[in-house]
């Protein structure tokens, strides 16, 4: 009986067939996980109109930085030197919770990023002495911590309106309430979401930066009805969520006629509050690339971590930690003119 013999080279381009093969699935299907890849600063003048408001023509200008985000192909997975330089891998879970779609997620962002505009326009115009009228109506909650038992009863957009059966209005209301809780107690809420009022009892947690101080565990911030004194439109197209409030509103600033940033690239991020507070916002690391990809003089971000990540990455692009709005101006008007 004859043998059928296969030829070292027959095996050899099968196996680089199948190699190929292999390599082509990896680099064109998606996996679970996601890339946060950065995304170069741009400047904001040209998103940002006031009404008989002017853009300095100094040769500086007010950036925003954003974080494109994608899902990972297989061989990026695989192999992490194939991913995009300044990326991070993040799990699907990260980005999407549990039981909500990539769809309602953008879309919540968003709604986050409508009220950042908004805010960050009442908190410029009031910073330039005119008078703006906001009437705070609930506590929004932006963020839902995965640990903690108000994760399986309230979810990214809820609007709190009561608290242990007391009216909430404002984040000093909330904060108010839970003073008097000890860490372990629950608490009854009510919520809009969407156009139903709901009562939700969660049980509260202690605080990691102070064991005896109850929390809930999400991060929130104040809604509000606001009447601007000037018409002010800011359109960033689909770009969501609230971390651009800070540029929003110092270019919203410059433009009522204010030198802010005194013929500097000013590359600013972070989540401005009605009270004028900066909070932390995500993706420094990303964000930092993009701000040196754009040749920018300085970047101001939120103090404490974000100012923190900011530094690891800045190379020689010089990190300003700010914690509110009129400190930025503060420390923007220090700054040597160009």
């Amino acid at each position: 009986m004859s043998r059928l013999r296969v030829s070292p080279i027959s095996l050899v381009l099968a196996g680089a067939t199948l190699l190929a093969l292999f390599v082509f699935i990896a680099a064109t299907t998606s996996s679970d996980d996601f890339l946060f890849i950065p995304d170069k600063a741009k400047p904001v003048a040209t998103r940002v109109t006031v009404e008989g408001g002017r853009e300095p023509d100094n040769g500086g200008g007010i950036y925003f930085v954003d974080v494109s985000l994608r899902k990972a192909r297989w061989l990026e997975r695989l192999l992490p030197f194939l991913q995009p330089d300044g990326s991070s891998l993040v799990p699907e879970h990260a980005v999407t919770p549990p039981g909500e779609s990539f769809a309602e997620q953008r879309a919540q962002a968003r709604v986050d990023m409508d009220r950042s505009e908004q805010v960050a326009a009442a908190v410029a115009l009031e910073a330039a002495g005119y008078h703006v009228k906001t009437r705070p109506t609930g506590v929004v909650v932006d963020g839902v911590a995965s640990d903690v038992p108000a994760a399986a009863d309230l979810e990214q957009g809820d609007v709190i309106v009561g608290a242990a059966g007391k009216p909430v209005k404002t984040v000093a209301q909330l904060r108010a309430v839970l003073a008097a809780l000890a860490p372990g107690d629950s608490v009854s809420l009510r919520l809009r979401r969407g156009g139903e009022t709901l009562e939700r009892t969660v049980k509260t947690v202690r605080s990691p930066t102070d064991p005896k101080r109850a929390i809930v565990g999400i991060s929130v911030s104040e809604d509000a009805k606001i009447e601007l004194p000037r018409k002010v439109n800011i359109d960033l197209g689909n770009i969501g969520g609230p971390s651009a409030g800070l540029p929003f509103a110092l270019q919203v600033y410059q433009e009522l006629g204010k030198d802010v940033d005194r013929g500097l690239r000013v590359a600013a991020t972070g989540e401005i509050q009605l009270d004028g507070s900066i909070l932390p916002v995500g993706g420094l690391k990303q964000k930092t690339v993009g701000v040196r990809q754009a040749n920018a003089d300085v970047f101001l971000v939120p103090a404490g971590e974000n100012a923190a990540t900011a530094r690891r990455y800045a190379g020689g692009l010089r990190i300003i930690p700010v914690e509110s709005f009129r400190q930025a101006l503060r420390v923007l008007k220090t700054l040597p003119q160009k």
